[in-house]
């Protein structure tokens, strides 16, 4: 074939790196779309809620090396007593700035009386570390701080009747706590980018290959 005095004659080695750098694209991006399909499902999995009810101090758990822009801190749960009935629920009620000396644990402000808390309802929480926390620690000395919240475990430390999910609060209370959490939605938007990304350095490997594999035509000597 042979284009304005152009002829395509393709390399070889030319064909199998465009082959190459076009499936390795296709497949990157395919996993990066795959990928942002998940998070729009546990998205649109989330479920809101509100609940009435009492924070109990007493058990005060601070998860550690939880990180907000960049400084280190814990998270703060406790468990809500809940209005009328004989059940408690977790909840993760935000974030607070650790001390720079790790011996001294911040001070906890606990909204007394009946809160309505809004949040999001959790199945489970990340599971950073191995260990669920030192079992020495116990309910009302101190805030405990643990590395890892699983609600069995909890159930467990505190004796209390527990429902199998966490409550991520969103709404505001006077508690000074930071409940900048993070979602789904506020990444999956960047997968999609990086998808696009790969895709167009697969088209750009095949337009590579078509362009270079063009020369000119040799024109016979008379």
């Amino acid at each position: 074939m042979s284009v304005a005095g152009l002829r395509f004659r393709p390399r070889p080695w030319a064909f199998a790196l465009a082959l190459a750098g076009c499936a390795a694209g296709i497949a990157l991006g395919n996993w990066q779309s795959g990928r942002a399909d998940e998070k729009r499902a546990a998205q649109a999995s989330l479920k809101r809620v509100a609940l009435s009810g009492e924070f109990l101090p007493q058990y005060t758990v601070l998860l550690d090396l939880r990180m907000h822009r960049g400084r280190p801190g814990y998270h703060v749960a406790q468990p809500l007593r809940l209005v009328g009935v004989s059940e408690h629920v977790i909840v993760l009620r935000g974030w607070v700035e650790a001390d720079a000396r790790r011996e001294r644990l911040p001070q906890i402000t606990t909204p007394t009386g009946q809160q309505r808390v809004e949040g999001i309802a959790l199945a489970r929480l990340p599971q950073y570390l191995e260990q669920p926390g030192p079992t020495e620690c116990r309910p009302g000395t101190a805030p405990c701080v643990w590395h890892n919240l699983r609600v069995e475990s909890f159930a467990a430390w505190s004796g209390l009747a527990l429902q199998p999910v966490v409550l991520e609060q969103t709404n505001a209370l006077a508690d000074g706590l930071v409940r900048d959490w993070a979602r789904p939605e506020a990444t999956f938007l960047k997968n999609e980018m990086y998808a696009l990304q790969w895709y167009s350095l697969a088209a750009l490997c095949v337009v590579l290959f078509l362009v270079l594999s063009f020369r000119r035509a040799e024109i016979p000597s008379r």
